[in-house]
């Protein structure tokens, strides 16, 4: 039985989830505007930009999910892509490494793939 302060802030951390999604969407995408327009920072560019803004597509459409198993299937999303993410910022740390926003995306990305594994295991627990 939630009382409506619990669910207000069940609420609230949802889109305290979702804001920090969208954060991290934006944040790769000011790093990829600082890239060198070469071919390779391109690829990898568009990459990122694709998978970080999945991350928060996706969490979106959990929150709005359906049932349990989809919840849990957009979550895993969530997590595969934040990896994807991961991975793009990793390939493209030569040319970023300068930037201060670079590693804070970095970690971002780190912590958003604990919090999804972590909802992962508890959602699967309770089915």
């Amino acid at each position: 039985m939630n009382t409506v302060l619990e669910k207000e802030s069940i609420k609230k951390k949802t889109y305290d989830l979702e804001e920090r999604t969208k954060e991290f969407a934006k944040g790769c995408r000011v790093l990829v505007r600082a890239l060198l327009k070469d071919i390779p920072n391109r690829e990898d560019g568009k990459q990122l930009v694709r998978s970080s803004g999945s991350v928060a597509a996706n969490y979106i459409e959990a929150n709005e999910s359906l049932s349990k198993k989809d919840f849990i299937y957009r979550i895993k999303i969530c997590r595969k892509e934040a990896k994807e993410s991961r991975l793009w910022l990793n390939l493209l740390s030569v040319e970023l490494d300068r930037f201060e926003l670079h590693k804070r995306v970095v970690q971002e990305s780190e912590e958003l793939l604990k919090i999804f594994s972590s909802m992962i295991t508890k959602s699967e627990s309770r089915a």
